[in-house]
């Protein structure tokens, strides 16, 4: 074309002001660029392909619909052609002179001050075509529009011109040549393209082809009905998003329409890495529109719980300033995360129906994310507290049931859910804090876990019912019907008499001194001479022994006081009553270690060697030693 054919005009004043940070204030993140072009050839694909369907199109009718990338290393130059749609001469000033619906004032005011703050510009705002200039000294966008009339060229350096003029010769569609800056050569290369049309553009519904080789070979297959899906296709597509080798312990495929266009595909792995001493997980989720990355690993549409999840969403109602990957309006992000939260929760509680042996192999792999979200997610805690699961004194043991198995087994006049923590089932149930749930007959959950008991508490009540450990000082068990009773009073062994009682008690509380806020006869233990009680309902022996593994029991007052409660019944406390008066020596040797074994029992540290010295003492008095000859 002559000079007199080409016009040179000004980009309009916004145009200018986004060009401006795009090339001076943004260094990071060039491959965005390239996503953006080739989402906009895809675009105009689609365009073109919905045209055709309305109408009968003669020009190049025969040109297949793809695009084609090609890199020169040596003359430093990357085309990016696709046979889409096209544009006319005024389409091509409106599309690429101006930043079409960019929106206020405003929006530059946020893009300027990002970008003082070396936020990434691209990934935060978009900027479309224009991000091409973070790598281009040059650019020339010829392009001719698919009702065959003649072609044309835009062509600018990013400063404050432009330049359009005819281009003959062209084939319908556009093609974008870059010549790329000094320090951005790289993307001439094939392996450079190829990586970045891998991970942001593989699922683009075209053949994207650099340098001859189709590079988009895997289909988004969740934009597919669900019966035209093979479970081959849901296992490969599973591998290719989660970086997998094995096959998923579950998938969900659901579409959804209100409030949100939705299509999604999440699967649950079979490892959790992060036991396996791999750190924190990344969140595996990744979210499209119309099936271009906005954003991978996303932090935004689930909760962190539920980072364990791979798959991807892709939502076409997401509004994206300028270009696809800002996500602007907040309350749409907010619906959709809600939205895709709770069709989570409903389906791990629809597979913990139908199948009670996989949900058991996902509770042991993944429930510590189902008791994080309990005591991270306010908004969704009820839902997931049906997910929980538990050992149960009326379960076999290595089974596990739920709140409302508990709740649907609750004696006559029982309003709360017991449980107790220990280190094994074995440790729990020859422990003291059971003993009376026996006798009554009344479940009890064992929490094997120490963050059982943050979750509990943090759940508080369940179905209008109160969970309640049963290491607490306040505890009262239902009564037992009449006759039972009975029944248990004919098993049980004279107590001491209440005065002699009263002053045991009296007396231990003077020897354990300030360890123990009181000693007090117990009324619901059974065998065991003694137990160690927490005196603050909301502070259990697990968490205790959570909080000062970490450094953190003074902040949250781990000097204070517990009860201890003796067995009036116990042969034990009767011999320590009658040698508190005839061997008072060796009967603070038997308090102190009465208090080690209850401290021990209810899982808290005691001071090894001073309990070990003292048992050889009340050894040797049982074997005639020493302590007895004094």
């Amino acid at each position: 074309m002559t000079a007199e054919q080409v016009e040179t005009k000004q980009f309009q004043a916004e145009t200018r002001k986004v060009l401006d940070i795009v090339i001076n204030s943004l260094y990071t993140e060039r491959d965005i660029f390239v996503r953006e072009l080739v989402s906009n050839a895809a675009d105009a694909l689609e365009k073109f392909r919905h045209q055709s369907l309305i109408e009968k199109i003669e020009f190049d009718s025969h040109v297949p619909l793809e695009i084609v990338i090609d890199g020169d290393d040596k003359k430093h130059t990357l085309t990016i052609a696709d046979t889409g749609i096209g544009m006319t001469r005024e389409e091509l000033e409106t599309n690429l002179g101006t930043i079409a619906h960019s929106g206020s004032q405003h929006f530059f005011e946020q893009l300027a001050e990002a970008a003082k703050k070396d936020v990434n510009l691209i990934g935060q705002f978009g900027v479309g075509f224009y991000s091409v200039f973070m790598a281009a000294k040059s650019v020339r966008v010829q392009t001719r529009s698919w009702d065959g009339s003649e072609g044309w060229e835009w062509s600018s350096d990013g400063g404050g011109t432009y330049s359009i003029g005819p281009c003959p010769g062209l084939h319908r569609g556009t093609k974008i040549i870059i010549e790329l800056k000094d320090d951005a050569h790289t993307y001439a290369s094939k392996f450079t393209l190829e990586r970045i049309i891998q991970q942001y553009s593989t699922f683009v519904p075209f053949p994207v082809k650099v340098e001859g080789k189709k590079v988009n070979t895997v289909q988004a297959i969740w934009t597919r009905s669900k019966s035209e899906i093979t479970d081959e296709e849901y296992t490969e597509f599973y591998k290719f998003v989660g970086n997998a080798v094995d096959e998923p312990l579950y998938r969900l495929h659901f579409s959804a329409d209100a409030p949100l266009a939705i299509n999604a595909l999440l699967y649950v792995p079979k490892e959790n890495f992060e036991v396996l001493g791999m750190g924190r997980m990344q969140p595996g989720v990744n979210l499209y529109c119309q099936k271009v990355l906005i954003d991978q690993h996303s932090e935004n549409i689930l909760p962190e719980w539920l980072r364990f999840l791979k798959g991807v969403v892709d939502s076409e109602d997401l509004p994206l300033n300028i270009s696809r990957q800002s996500l602007q309006d907040n309350a749409l992000v907010v619906k959709l995360r809600k939205v895709l939260t709770k069709r989570v929760i409903k389906f791990f509680a629809e597979e913990a129906g139908r199948d009670a042996d996989t949900y058991r192999e996902f509770w042991q792999t993944f429930g510590i994310f189902i008791k994080e979200g309990v005591t991270s997610d306010f908004e969704h805690r009820t839902e997931l507290a049906k997910l929980l699961r538990f050992e149960s004194s009326a379960s076999e043991p290595g089974s596990m049931i739920s709140l409302d198995e508990y709740i649907g087994r609750m004696k006559d006049g029982q309003d709360k859910i017991y449980y107790i923590n220990g280190p094994s089932r074995v440790a729990v149930e020859y422990g003291p804090y059971v003993e009376l749930f026996k006798k009554r007959g009344i479940e009890i959950f064992y929490t094997l876990e120490p963050i059982d008991d943050f979750v509990l508490n943090h759940l508080g009540e369940y179905d209008g019912k109160k969970l309640v450990s049963a290491d607490r000082a306040d505890l009262s068990l239902p009564e037992p019907a009449a006759d039972a009773d009975q029944a248990a009073a004919q098993d049980t062994a004279e107590p001491l008499a209440a005065a002699v009682l009263t002053s045991l008690c009296r007396w231990m509380k003077e020897m354990l001194g300030d360890r123990i806020q009181e000693v007090k006869a117990s009324d619901r233990l059974v065998d065991s001479p003694a137990m160690i009680v927490n005196v603050d309902g909301y502070m259990t022996s697990s968490m205790e022994r959570i909080l000062k593994a970490s450094g953190q029991g003074e902040a949250f007052g781990m000097g204070s006081k517990k009860d201890m409660e003796i067995n009036g019944s116990s042969p034990l406390i009767k011999k320590l009553a009658a040698l508190r008066e005839g061997d008072p020596d060796f009967a603070k040797d038997l308090v102190e270690q009465l208090y080690d074994n209850a401290m021990i029992q209810a899982g808290l540290l005691v001071d090894p060697m001073v309990m070990v010295r003292r048992n050889y003492r009340i050894l040797e008095r049982i074997a005639g030693g020493p302590a007895d000859a004094a």
